[in-house]
């Protein structure tokens, strides 16, 4: 943008003009000799000036900084490094509230050592609790004791003391060996597995280097302003380069770190996790294989190490031992053998088919289009190539197949469709309207640009549903939005995300006259997205015309449930004609969808299924009690069979195929969706509200 590029200039001239240092590489662990504990590097000292500058001068919502205070990231820097409260004692923190007023101030001057005094003490009380909980492996743990274990303990409050640290640990451990127990592993092998365990909890802390714990105090800074900025050490950027390059290569799927957890964040559409279908989001990873080698335990283990591990050349085998988001700590653990591969653009692509419904003596023939992600060739569209790719040619190519097919109504599904290119947004948008504006983007210095529709008439101007969900984010949000707003079809699903923001990656090297700097990079918030009635999409994302049935609270999900996320706000509308007003016939069709709810099987069992999962998901913790915890599998188990239509008992296999026989869970969302666009037809008989009458244009060209 640029605006952004001017005020860029305008810094690297303000530092061109500010003695710089030749500073040593940062890839050695800085250590005190004398007191054998980590200590900042005169680099980061550097890139910590330089950071802030950046954040306090440069982010476009700067109105947050102003609540950037000292004891937000104080608070925030113990969440970091302690986010379940089962290191720390509240004499630890007692003794770091001196701290607590002076870490802004102290990143502003780059006086680094209280962060690492913290981390420092943060690595010694990890020590202790691995070697209490190694001695507890001695010990011989009663299943027949009604007691639990409190798993999540983010809100509780710190251990008094010792004695009530160690107790919160034995229970923990006894929920390992107990969970380790439920997969019927043996007496040594479970003492074996969870000795590892330790040691690797240990090991993993005492191997951060300087530059990590650098980072973790640079990102509690960053997410008290918001939480799409942060800062990425030389070792966190160069993997985000890899994994830029190499994007398109792996099992496809986006890992976060939960407490000791490895956890499924997002399964990328058209990649081997995708195309297998058993990894799902909010998993948890717990161990890893390759191949034919046994699965190691990867419990307490750093997140680059988990990804490092996953990792592999394409077409070899990598077994995961994952907890089932569905069954929580309880398990049991399934093994998942995916063999890495390419995410292909193929696999990516959207994809068409036809629903048809009986109604009365008719039937609706309603095409359905499923957008994973808004892709584009960009080098074929800028060398103007005639047949380059993209989710916009794609998507029309599929419209006029559908309907030379019969189509009477067309759902566009955008379920887990996370964005992509903007420019796709916009053109695709275009193939259900004629002309006019689709999106607004605000920049840093308040400059309003609009992304519009520009080529006349519609690929499809006939009855439209667009389908979104809680991961349909930024460009998905874009065209639900637009689509909404000209009343030109009805959204259907949950309401989505809430991502508004748009990020700029600055290269912090860049900036350093030294040759060997390693000072990382910044991700910063630059630019805003608005609806052409001028809201915004941050925060309250999209809300569907029609809310079909969805598991939590909408408020504990999303955009406006990250901590310091950027409010809802407003600017002025931009001209455009709305097409229709779907007012009238909203009420009606959601009447009959509410009455399908209580009527209708597949629909009355995804809500149970909804109810079940929104119980286990609430909970922060679990019994104790073998006889619960396995009577608690085995109703997870046969969820898990009823949901995916298994037709045998466990143990039972298909002579032909050695697996378990079963049909394909029906998309029963997609097809109630279906059917609520079929009732707005049916109501639309004398209204002609659905339709867009223009000048069709169904030629294969943008």
């Amino acid at each position: 943008m640029k605006s952004f590029n001017r005020v860029f200039a305008t810094l690297i001239l303000a530092l061109v003009l500010t003695p710089l240092l030749l500073l040593p590489g940062a890839g050695a662990k800085i250590i005190d000799a004398e007191h054998g504990q980590l200590r900042p590097s005169a680099e980061q000292r550097f890139a910590s000036r330089l950071a802030t500058r950046f954040f306090s001068g440069y982010h476009y919502h700067r109105e947050n900084l102003s609540h950037v205070t000292s004891e937000r990231i104080f608070d925030q820097y113990l969440r970091v490094l302690d986010p379940n409260r089962e290191y720390f004692l509240a004499s630890d923190i007692r003794d770091f509230e001196r701290y607590r007023d002076h870490l802004e101030e102290a990143l502003r001057t780059s006086e680094l050592e209280p962060a690492f005094e913290i981390f420092n003490r943060y690595v010694r009380r990890v020590g202790e609790r691995a070697e209490h909980a190694r001695s507890l492996l001695n010990e011989t743990f009663d299943f027949t004791v009604d007691e639990s274990y409190q798993f999540d303990r983010s809100e509780a409050d710190w251990a008094a003391d010792q004695a009530e640290l160690d107790e919160i640990w034995r229970k923990r451990v006894k929920n390992d060996w107990l969970r380790l127990l439920l997969a019927e592993r043996e007496a040594e092998d479970i003492v074996e597995t969870l000795t590892n365990r330790y040691n690797n909890l240990e090991r993993r802390v005492r191997n951060f280097k300087s530059e990590d714990v650098f980072q973790f105090f640079m990102n509690a800074y960053a997410r008290t302003i918001e939480p799409h900025s942060a800062y990425m050490s030389p070792r966190s950027a160069e993997n985000f380069e890899i994994s830029m390059r190499l994007s398109l290569e792996g099992i496809g799927a986006l890992l976060q770190q939960e407490s000791d957890y490895t956890t499924i964040r997002e399964i990328v559409p058209g990649g081997p996790a995708d195309l297998d279908g058993r990894l799902k989001e909010g998993d948890r990873i717990v161990g890893v294989g390759q191949g034919e080698e046994g699965i190691v335990d990867v419990v307490g283990w750093r997140l680059d190490d988990v990804v490092d591990l996953i990792r592999g050349p394409r077409e070899t085998t990598v077994n995961l031992e994952v907890l089932p988001a569905e069954t929580g700590l309880n398990g049991p653990p399934q093994i998942i053998d995916i063999v890495r591969n390419e995410v292909r653009l193929e696999n990516q692509a959207a994809t068409g088919e036809m629903i048809e419904l009986p109604i009365g003596d008719e039937v609706r023939r309603i095409g359905v289009i499923q957008v994973p992600v808004f892709y584009v060739d960009f080098q074929g569209r800028a060398r103007n190539e005639p047949n380059y790719r993209s989710s916009t040619r794609d998507v029309r190519r599929i419209i006029n197949e559908l309907r030379e097919e019969g189509m009477d109504g067309l759902v566009l599904d955008l379920r887990g469709n996370g964005g992509g290119a903007l420019v796709e947004a916009t053109t695709m948008t275009g193939l259900f309207i004629d002309e006019g504006p689709v999106v607004q983007v605000r920049d840093s210095s308040g400059r309003v640009s609009i992304e519009a529709d520009r080529e006349p008439g519609m690929a499809w101007d006939g009855p439209l549903a667009v389908l979104v969900n809680r991961r349909s984010a930024s460009a998905s949000e874009i065209l639900a939005a637009a689509i909404q707003d000209y009343g030109r079809g009805v959204v259907l699903g949950e309401p989505t995300f809430g991502k508004g923001t748009v990020q700029n990656l600055i290269n912090l090297d860049e900036i350093s006259r030294g040759e060997n700097a390693r000072l990382g990079q910044l991700k910063l918030t630059m630019a805003q997205f608005y609806r052409i009635h001028g809201g915004s999409t941050q925060s309250k994302g999209v809300v569907p015309d029609i809310l079909l049935p969805s598991a939590g609270d909408p408020a504990e999900y999303g955009e406006s449930a990250l901590e310091n996320a950027m409010p809802w706000t407003s600017i002025d509308p931009t001209e455009f004609t709305p097409v229709a007003d779907l007012s009238p016939l909203l009420p009606l069709a959601e009447q009959r969808h509410l009455a399908r709810r209580e009527q209708h099987e597949d629909l009355v069992s995804l809500i149970e299924d909804l109810a079940e999962w929104e119980a286990v998901s609430q909970r922060d913790s679990v019994s104790l009690l073998e006889s619960v915890r396995r009577e608690e599998m085995a109703a997870g188990e046969e969820r898990r069979r009823s949901r995916l239509g298994l037709t045998h008992t466990p143990g039972d296999v298909d002579s032909d195929e050695g697996e378990p026989e079963h049909d394909e869970a029906p998309d029963v969302l997609l097809n109630e969706s279906a059917r609520i666009l079929a009732d707005l037809i049916d109501l639309d008989r004398d209204q002609h509200l659905l339709a867009h009458r223009g000048n069709l244009v169904t030629s294969a060209v943008d």
